[in-house]
């Protein structure tokens, strides 16, 4: 008895480093493509699909990505791989994320769409921005975030960047800039 339970020990150990090892090289991509702490949607969703292609559970993204030591970024990575590849109903990542102390961590999305065409012209090129808390985005509070950062830039939307706010970041430079 006390050899499988060491074989079973032994098998935990080594599935827990090589879960740490596959969410590393994620944060370690994330950390490479980000800059200005902003990250562009193609990069965004590259980080969901090597998550997916870890085959995490939720239990994995609670541990590695819900933590209050990763960026806000990392966390909605996390956030967005339980709902879109793992099904996960919002009120149980909320829960997580009210667990962990992340929920409240704000983002800033922005994307930019190609203007319509009217009567033969086309219209000027729209920019968009929206500021949202974790737990809000999860809660379905602004449904149009969560399916651009589904999609990326395809369609008409030309260009999505993610941004995470934190004390340095002021609202007064997004309005000044002539954000929505």
């Amino acid at each position: 008895m006390c050899h499988l339970l060491q074989g079973w020990r032994e098998f935990y150990i080594y599935k827990h480093q090589s879960i740490a090892r596959a969410v590393s090289a994620v944060k370690e991509f994330v950390d490479l493509c980000t800059q200005n702490k902003s990250l562009e949607a193609g990069y965004y969703l590259k980080a969901v699909s090597d998550l997916h292609s870890y085959r995490l559970g939720f239990k994995d993204v609670q541990v590695f990505l819900f933590a209050k030591r990763c960026s806000v970024l990392l966390n909605l990575i996390g956030l967005h791989y339980c709902l879109v590849q793992l099904e996960i109903t919002p009120s149980e990542v909320m829960e997580a994320l009210c667990r962990s102390q992340v929920s409240e961590r704000e983002i800033y999305v922005r994307w930019f769409k190609l203007g319509r065409w009217f009567y033969g012209f086309r219209l000027q090129d729209e920019h968009h921005s929206r500021k949202i808390s974790l737990g809000e985005l999860v809660m379905g509070k602004d449904d149009e975030v969560l399916g651009v950062l589904n999609r990326g830039a395809v369609h008409e939307v030309i260009r999505v960047h993610i941004t995470q706010v934190n004390s340095e970041t002021t609202v007064s430079n997004s309005v000044a800039s002539g954000d929505d």
